[in-house]
């Protein structure tokens, strides 16, 4: 039997393109050890990003790869998950106990942002990250029912607030401080201060992803966000349709002036299958997301198909991929979600947190 150096087992890796993070393992670091001992090979990955749903097949691939190799005769894959904190705009201070934020938004209201939200977020958790969501639409929130979570949040000290869990996430909104139907009369400033406090007093408890549902619109709360939040990543929801594009533009653009990145787009009520007969429509326009994102040199994370079954299941408190993990739609929030966290993982790396304060005084 011929030996089997590790180079070749390297070489064997290397052929496979992830398609999360398209390039190959090797060359995007996340190969920690290979361990050659006779025929038989061990090989320890280290993801960047969370992808349960992805583990099985990923561990296939390099399996088939490396058995191609002459004179292997067996294989075991290990993946493992560390998910770091990446880079902000500059000048930004970290939040206590959240590795990235990432903030959803769009230029126009009515395209399913929070409802993308809500289950990017669940999606997130499904491939086993820990998650929180900030509602931060002061005047019309909308997490609460989406999360099916209504009772107030508690207040250990007094001063902050713990975060309630819906599904598993933790999450925070105005909407659990006020009556539903209590309407919000604040102007700009108060609607910021109060941002800033749901965020800065809120409890996280060791959050990978906080997703932040921001109100549609380039306004003051988007502002704020650029200036006073730390954000790793923007992605931008729209629909196929030419006036959602129109606004989703501008949004990406906001992004680009405040040094935020985007980290992609996702097309949402691309497509409408009939519920009856099966047939495929395109009633909002077709491939808009897709021309976007070539236009502007941003990824195209995903389409969403038009479906009453998420439009009831948000409603009714209880988002598809917390309920449905497993069914065709969630599968496509998933796949959104780890092509977003794989997008944010090859970014550079935030240190700032680690390094103790250093304190300067004169005796």
């Amino acid at each position: 039997m011929s030996s089997i150096s590790r180079d070749q087992v390297e070489a064997a890796i290397k052929q496979y393109i992830d398609p999360y993070l398209e390039s190959d393992l090797v060359t995007a670091k996340s190969i920690k050890n290979i361990a050659v001992d006779n025929g038989k090979v061990s090989v320890d990955v280290v993801l960047g990003f969370p992808a349960k749903g992805y583990h099985a097949t990923l561990a296939a691939r390099l399996k088939e790869m490396i058995t191609a190799v002459g004179g292997v005769s067996d294989v075991t894959i290990n993946i493992n998950t560390k998910i770091e904190a990446h880079t902000t705009q500059k000048g930004v201070k970290p939040i206590n106990q959240v590795k990235n934020i990432i903030a959803i938004a769009s230029g126009k209201g009515g395209v399913g942002k929070s409802t993308t939200a809500v289950n990017l977020a669940m999606a997130l958790a499904a491939e086993g990250a820990k998650v929180g969501i900030l509602d931060a639409d002061i005047y019309g929130p909308s997490q609460p029912r989406m999360l099916g979570v209504h009772q107030k949040p508690e207040s250990k000290d007094g001063k902050s607030l713990e975060p309630l869990i819906g599904h598993g996430v933790q999450s925070m909104s105005i909407g659990y401080l006020i009556d539903e139907e209590t309407p919000m009369i604040w102007r700009g400033p108060m609607v910021t201060q109060a941002l800033e406090q749901l965020l800065n007093d809120t409890n996280w408890v060791d959050v990978d992803y906080l997703i932040i549902d921001l109100p549609p619109g380039t306004g003051d709360i988007q502002l704020t966000l650029a200036q006073k939040v730390p954000v790793s990543g923007a992605v931008i929801v729209t629909t196929p349709q030419d006036i959602a594009l129109l606004d989703a533009r501008k949004a990406l653009k906001m992004f680009e002036k405040v040094d935020v990145h985007v980290l992609g787009i996702v097309e949402n009520m691309s497509i409408h299958i009939c519920s009856q007969c099966g047939h495929e429509e395109h009633i909002f326009g077709e491939g808009g997301g897709q021309r976007m994102s070539e236009q502007y040199n941003v990824d195209f994370l995903g389409a969403l198909p038009l479906d009453k079954k998420i439009r009831e299941e948000v409603d009714s408190g209880r988002p598809t991929v917390a309920v449905e993990p497993e069914n065709r739609i969630s599968q496509i929030y998933r796949e959104i979600a780890r092509r977003t966290a794989a997008k944010l993982s090859r970014r550079a790396k935030e240190y700032s947190a680690k390094f103790p304060n250093i304190v300067i005084q004169n005796n």
